[in-house]
């Protein structure tokens, strides 16, 4: 079932730069990051809302409090950095070498959580780093 969710992740994600590259066609990166921001925060607090979930909100750690905040504070930079990638470049080339981000994320899930990968993981993370290359040079 995880996969399902992480079809509709990559379709929304797809959708999310042909949305943004129209949008940032006039306006500032850093004005536009803000509005997509504002409308991020009433999807997600009303789906909290709805579903009954800030109930759990005071039994939340300090250190789950941390890794979400330093979590946030990543994507919005995250979403700075794209959204003027996305005004400066075309998103056949910015969204693909976003999505480095994957391997990325496979090399730092080794390093951090001590996660172990497989050979076809690291493969496919070998593939996205140079079809990345391939795409900048």
């Amino acid at each position: 079932m995880w996969w399902i969710y992480a079809l509709l992740s990559a379709f929304f994600a797809s959708l999310t730069a042909i949305f943004a590259k129209i949008g940032v066609k006039d306006v500032n990166s850093d004005l536009a990051t803000a509005i997509r921001t504002i409308v991020i925060l009433f999807v997600a607090w009303g789906i909290a809302l709805a579903r009954g979930e800030v109930k759990g909100m005071a039994e939340l750690s300090k250190n789950t409090w941390i890794f979400l905040g330093l979590s946030g504070l990543a994507t919005g930079l995250s979403w700075i950095f794209y959204y003027k990638a996305l005004q400066m470049g075309k998103v056949s080339q910015v969204a693909p070498v976003d999505k480095l981000s994957v391997a990325l994320t496979i090399i730092l899930s080794v390093i951090f959580l001590k996660e172990t990968v497989s050979l076809k993981a690291a493969l496919g993370a070998g593939l996205i780093i140079c079809g990345t290359l391939v795409l900048i040079f």
